[in-house]
This record gives structure tokens, C-alpha cells and sequence, in this order.
């Protein structure tokens, strides 16, 4: 398909400009003024509106399974829902159990995402370890495009990542060029006061946010940062949600260490007020970890993208019905942790970014989609509109108006956390590798049409921190 997008303004992460981009076979072929269109092709009056990277979602659980259930959201279901916000590409998780196989597990993975309507990668979790964790991460950096592998540091008895996990899986990323990705809460910590709070009789959602205070995520935030630091990783903090971890992070960047730190949109936006709510499904359905926070700490994690010290914004997109949500009716503990988010992160962050002055439309670029193509090394064949890039886009209405609710949402669940937001600022067209998937309210997907997207290792840039580390070494003397 051959697709003129025309008379917009170009907006990457580094530069703006009024541009013409004409994609074919997939692929963004020419940026510049006065293209002519070829024949037969298919074209998008963007007079008015922005052209941008289509958006990138680092972390997304789609078709989890996950304290003894399975998320609402399929690949196909949350890639399309994605789309329909502007988000052309979601990097997923391969979660293992403990003492399962970590090639096993990334391969049925894969099956899961076949149906994928968008481009999609994956994490791949380390939640255990012998020899043969040692050779499968090798395996899937050099054989399957993996260049990232995720450690819990929560959910303990389940997943949670002990210091030795960590350190092994650090220093083995760190041979084969690949980064390191953390849920940062303390995870003793998080169960000793889960127990606690549930003996005192506390034993609704108003706990969960009790159970997992914002010091638990500052300490194994700045726990991983300095195992990362001892051994020359690099490390990257998923979802941040309070000034602690955001701390850990800026204090180590200040040092020189390659730190990298994401957002949630809902973490920017939601506070803890929501676990209050007289009505339990509606608490229930903001229960996810780490907790939304009070606003002091959204403040400051809005100041930590404005500062650059947090680099991307995520959803953590994990859905569970109401259903699912009342398997913890009686007990916190067990309410599935998760919400929604894919469809409606870009919407959320122009209108309180960019619309009330806190990003410039590049930053918002950046924290959307470039950042997050440099950090997992994809750019620019994603995250940014150049030719030979590919032809995932958003054409971006500025004036477009909408009421975010769960009635009109394509996101599958019966809730959302954004509900009777109204934002300013829309997707008037995506294109997801060169096809028009969303046009005038409209999604046309095709089923499977989303290709998995292999991210090389960063071998020159570690191999260059090893040679510093050598030189750097004392020299022995011979006496």
C-alpha cells in the first residue's frame, strides 16, 4: 500500500518541520515538501494536524497469566486498542515460572502474539537461576532478538527475584549486551505488611496502597541501581510511581551511571484516593503495583520527565474484569493486580503534557515513542519519521475533543482508570506498517498483520565499558 500523508507538520523527538511523507511497501520512502502522489496512492490531508513516530508501549501485559487467572486483553485485542490511541508498537513480557524454561516459556509467548495487529516485542523475566538460565539467555540474545530481561523484586513465594538472581542475571546481561529491566518494590517488605495489615482486619483494596508504601519501591530501586553500579550495567526502572525510586534514579545520574527510569501515565494522573471508594469493584479496579500515590509524588515524577531523568512512559496495560478483580473480595492480597491504559496513554499525556505547558511536542516524541527506540535499541527504524524508518505513524488533531469512558473504549474491560477524562488532542489517523489501521473513529485491522521486531544487543557499548573497567584496573607489580 502506497500512503501520501500530506500537508502536516513533521514532529520528531529532535526537530519540527512542515513535511510531506510518502510510505510505501511498509516503509517511509521520502520526507519533504511537495511530494507528488504516486499513482494509486492512497492520501492523507494532514493540513492542520501533526505527523509524528507512532508510539511505542515498553511494557504491556497482554494474555498474562497471573495470580490464578489470565488477563481480559489478547494480543489482538490490546494491539488494536493500542492503535486506536496512536501506539503502533508494545514491547510485552515473557514471564516464566520459577524452574521453568526460559526458551519454553519466550516461545509460547510468540504463539500467544501471532495475532498481533501491531508490531510487538518482549522482555524476557529471569525469576530463578542455574546453568541453563545462564545459557537460554544467551540463546534468546543471539538467536531471537532479545535484548532486555526483566527481575522482579516483588512477589515474593511467586516470581520476586532474590540478590542472587539479580547479580547473576546483571553480570550474564552484561556479557551478552543486554539491559537489565527492574520492578522495583521490596518484596519481604511488601509481604510482612500485607500479613500485618490483614491481621489488623484491614482486608479491602484500602490496604493494597498501605502494604506497598513508597519506601519499599525507593529501597529496591536504589538496591538494583547499586548492584547495577558494581557490576558496569546498565539498568532501566519500569513504572515509577513516587519520588523515592525517582531520587534513587536522578542520584545515580548525577554520578554517571547509565540509569534509565519509566512512567506510568496513570501514575502521572490517578491518586491513592481511588482505593477509598465506598463501591469495592471501583477501588478494586485501580489495585495494581506499584499503588498510585498521593500528588506530591505525581508532581515529581512530572518534573522527573521534564528533567529527562525519566525517559519513557509506559501503561503497564494488565487487565482483569470485575470478576476476576472479586477473587480478592475478602482478602487484598489476592485481588489481581493490574489495570488498562494502551488506548488512552498518548491522549492523556498531550492534553496534561503538552496541552498545560509541561512538554514541548518533541519531548512528548520522545517520551512516547524515540526514547524508548534508543533505549531498546530499535531507532530509527522506529521512533521516528525518516525515510527508510518504518511507516508506523500518528497523524495528531490538536483541536480534536473526546470524553475518555469505558462504554466507547476498544480496550477489553469493563472499566477504565482515565473514566469522564476529557482530553484535547487526538489520533485522526494511525498507520501501522504503511496501512491505514485507524481512520475517522474507525479501526481496520487485519488479524496477525503485527510482526515480532528483533532488537540487536548493544555489544560496542559494553564491550567499551569492559575495556574501561580494564584500564582503569591497578596493574599488578611484580617485586
Amino acid at each position: 500500500m502506497t500512503v501520501l500523508i500530506k500537508g502536516g507538520t513533521v514532529v520528531n523527538a529532535d526537530r519540527t518541520l512542515r513535511a510531506d511523507v510518502l510510505c510505501d511497501n511498509g516503509v517511509i520512502k521520502a520526507v519533504g515538501e511537495g511530494i507528488g502522489a504516486p499513482s494509486g496512492a492512497t492520501v492523507v490531508d494532514a493540513g492542520g494536524q501533526f505527523v509524528m513516530p507512532g508510539g511505542i508501549d515498553p511494557h504491556t501485559h497482554m494474555q498474562l497469566p497471573f495470580m490464578g487467572t489470565v488477563t481480559t486483553e489478547d494480543f489482538y485485542s490490546g494491539t488494536a486498542a493500542g492503535l486506536a490511541g496512536g501506539t503502533t508498537m508494545i514491547i510485552d513480557f515473557a514471564i516464566p515460572n520459577p524452574q521453568q524454561n526460559l526458551i519454553e516459556t519466550y516461545m509460547q509467548w510468540r504463539e500467544w502474539a501471532e495475532k498481533s495487529v501491531a508490531d510487538y516485542s518482549f522482555h524476557v523475566a529471569v525469576t530463578w537461576w542455574d546453568d541453563s538460565v545462564h545459557k537460554d539467555m544467551g540463546t534468546l540474545v543471539r538467536d531471537h532478538g532479545v535484548n532486555s530481561f526483566k527481575h522482579f523484586m516483588a512477589y515474593k513465594g511467586a516470581i520476586m527475584a532474590d540478590d542472587e538472581v539479580l547479580v547473576n542475571s546483571f553480570s550474564r546481561s552484561l556479557e551478552l549486551g543486554a539491559i537489565p529491566t527492574v520492578h522495583a518494590e521490596n518484596g519481604e517488605l511488601v509481604f510482612r505488611l500485607q500479613k500485618e495489615l490483614f491481621e489488623k482486619g484491614l482486608t479491602g483494596p484500602e490496604a493494597h496502597p498501605l502494604s506497598r508504601p513508597p519506601e519499599c519501591e525507593g529501597e529496591a530501586a536504589n538496591r538494583a541501581i547499586r548492584i547495577a553500579e558494581v557490576l558496569k550495567v546498565p539498568v532501566y526502572i519500569v513504572h515509577n510511581s513516587c519520588k523515592q525510586s525517582l531520587e534513587a534514579i536522578t542520584r545515580a545520574r548525577n554520578e554517571g551511571q547509565r540509569v534509565f527510569g519509566e512512567v506510568l501515565a496513570g501514575h502521572l494522573l490517578i491518586d491513592d484516593s481511588v482505593y477509598r471508594h465506598p463501591d469495592f469493584d471501583t477501588a478494586a479496579a485501580h489495585v495494581m503495583s506499584p499503588p498510585f500515590r498521593s500528588k506530591e509524588h505525581q508532581e515529581a515524577l512530572w518534573h522527573g520527565l521534564q528533567s529527562g531523568n525519566l525517559q519513557t512512559t509506559a501503561t503497564d496495560h494488565c487487565c482483569f474484569c470485575a470478576e476476576q478483580k472479586a477473587m480478592g473480595k475478602n482478602d487484598f492480597r489476592a485481588i489481581p493486580n493490574g489495570t488498562g491504559g494502551v488506548e488512552n496513554r498518548m491522549e492523556v499525556l498531550w492534553h496534561h503534557g503538552v496541552g498545560k505547558g509541561r512538554l514541548t511536542m518533541n519531548e512528548f516524541v520522545a517520551v512516547t515513542s524515540t526514547n524508548a527506540a534508543q533505549i531498546f535499541n530499535i531507532y530509527p527504524r522506529k521512533g521516528s519519521v525518516s525515510v527508510g524508518a518504518d511507516a508506523d505513524l500518528v497523524v495528531w488533531d490538536p483541536e480534536a475533543t473526546k470524553t475518555i469512558s469505558a462504554k466507547t473504549q476498544h480496550q477489553k474491560v469493563e472499566y477504565n482508570i482515565f473514566e469522564g477524562m476529557e482530553v484535547k488532542g487526538c489520533a485522526s489517523h494511525t498507520i501501522s506498517r504503511g496501512n491505514i489501521v485507524w481512520a475517522d473513529g474507525q479501526l481496520n485491522v487485519e488479524r496477525g498483520a503485527g510482526r515480532y521486531v528483533d532488537r540487536p544487543p548493544f555489544a560496542a557499548y559494553y564491550d567499551a565499558l569492559q575495556r574501561q573497567a580494564l584500564a582503569a584496573a591497578p596493574v599488578p607489580v611484580r617485586r
